[in-house]
């Protein structure tokens, strides 16, 4: 699956449509209420607002109908409990997660374009605006066909972040694919897929969690310190970003398929895995080009159970990567101990902060192995992470693994300073993790 947002997709001519359920939200006090977890409460605090969303984009196979994906997409809703729930404030500004109903709703046709630019424009307005944290529901269905209405049908679905993360969104395309071709060949559909817990189930578990060990805690407070209490910054000058401004975002391919297999081989012989290559690399770029040692925040995923690996929720939390050794060693042991700080709840580890503290120029990096997933999208229908365009203040990085190689991307602020200072850490990026293969072929 390729990473990019919504600005850059591939999307194919042809008309652009959008279904639309109906949400049937009790009235309050009568609905079921939901936990809401840490990183959900972060995100809806910021309140509704545009490019709050995440998608995915892929192709289906043969001619199926509109009705057919409709009457499949209900039985995904119905499989996944989050995306029968919505998000509600009170008078005090307390935010509630409810239970709600969804029943059948129409199709709209949003365009009809032979220009991918002009598709691409009204598919991000259209997210921008159905698709936010306190929507009744806070996602859709799209659907683009060819102008023959005879070929593939190109699937989009747009979800607010505060109901899906980047696998939720493989486990959302996978159901809908399997229930379309069910329906279409006469089967049960959907009897074939795993069963499903919720996400609230999820939430709740961890909010009964006892209160991580002290050791944890204490590691936490270390950190927050060094960072002048809020979360890792990157290391080089962003310009003025005491606002967030319009985003830059760059995609670049890093290994095709054989150079993968070259590079992992370079690491096992190392007794490491990849990601500890990375990590050795941009400790050594923020010692040469900032004289500070390698800090990021570092997103995990809390399916630390296989009961949640077919669910559909947020189960990212977030730790922080710290390194200032570029030995591979070190580096993948800084990469265990983010990835045990991230293993416990955050809520009341960052109950004393108000609430996870961070400052323009926060810096942060996703490494991300589709190949190691227990859910994935066969790469014939051209799976595509689709991201929103937005304002930022701060860097991320996104590693990208699948079948067809490595590629990264990366977001930053549209200034001149953050620019120049892109350019250099990408390039150096790119140059670093490369380098093992020019070793290969010296030795060769």
């Amino acid at each position: 699956m390729r990473l990019t947002n919504v600005s850059q997709m591939q999307v194919q001519p042809g008309r652009l449509s959008s279904y639309s359920v109906r949400a049937r939200t009790p009235a309050a006090g009568q609905g079921a209420q939901l936990p809401v977890s840490f990183d959900q409460n972060r995100h809806t605090s910021f309140g509704s607002r545009p490019g709050s969303w995440m998608a995915v984009a892929f192709y289906l196979p043969g001619h199926i109908s509109q009705e057919t994906l409709s009457i499949a997409w209900h039985i995904v809703i119905e499989r996944h409990g989050t995306l029968r729930s919505v998000f509600t404030t009170d008078d005090d500004g307390a935010i509630h997660l409810n239970s709600t109903e969804m029943h059948p709703g129409s199709w709209t046709s949003l365009a009809s374009e032979e220009n991918p630019q002009a598709l691409r424009a009204v598919l991000r307005e259209h997210f921008d605006e159905v698709c936010q944290s306190f929507a009744e529901p806070s996602y859709r269905l799209c659907t683009v066909e060819d102008p023959t209405g005879t070929g593939d049908r190109q699937v989009i679905i747009g979800a607010d972040h505060a109901h899906v993360d980047a696998w939720s969104l493989l486990v959302l395309a996978r159901d809908i694919a399997a229930c379309a071709q069910d329906i279409t060949e006469g089967r049960t559909p959907g009897a074939q897929l795993p069963e499903v817990k919720d996400f609230a189930e999820h939430s709740a578990e961890l909010a009964a969690r006892p209160h991580p060990p002290e050791e944890i805690t204490q590691r936490w407070r270390e950190i927050l310190e060094v960072g002048g209490q809020a979360m890792p910054s990157f290391p080089l000058d962003l310009g003025d970003i005491s606002h967030p401004i319009p985003e830059v975002v760059e995609v670049r391919d890093v290994f095709d398929t054989e150079e993968l297999t070259h590079v992992e081989e370079h690491a096992a012989d190392h007794g490491v895995r990849l990601i500890a290559v990375a990590v050795s690399v941009m400790t050594r770029l923020a010692a040469e080009l900032a004289d500070k040692p390698f800090r990021a925040v570092f997103p995990v995923h809390s399916r630390y159970d296989p009961r949640w690996f077919n669910s559909v929720g947020w189960f990212i939390t977030n730790s922080v990567l710290e390194n200032a050794e570029t030995d591979y060693r070190t580096s993948y042991s800084a990469v265990k101990e983010a990835i045990r700080l991230g293993s416990y709840p955050l809520g009341p580890i960052m109950a004393p902060y108000g609430g996870m503290p961070q400052e323009p120029g926060m810096f942060a990096m996703s490494w991300l192995d589709h190949r190691k997933l227990p859910v994935n999208v066969a790469e014939e229908l051209s799976p595509q992470h689709v991201s929103a365009v937005i304002r930022t203040d701060g860097v991320m990085i996104w590693f990208v693994i699948n079948e067809k190689g490595l590629h990264l991307r990366c977001r930053y602020p549209d200034t001149r300073q953050a620019r120049r200072s892109m350019r250099t850490w990408l390039a150096g990026l790119v140059y670093g993790l490369r380098a093992p293969l020019e070793q290969l072929a010296l030795r060769g």
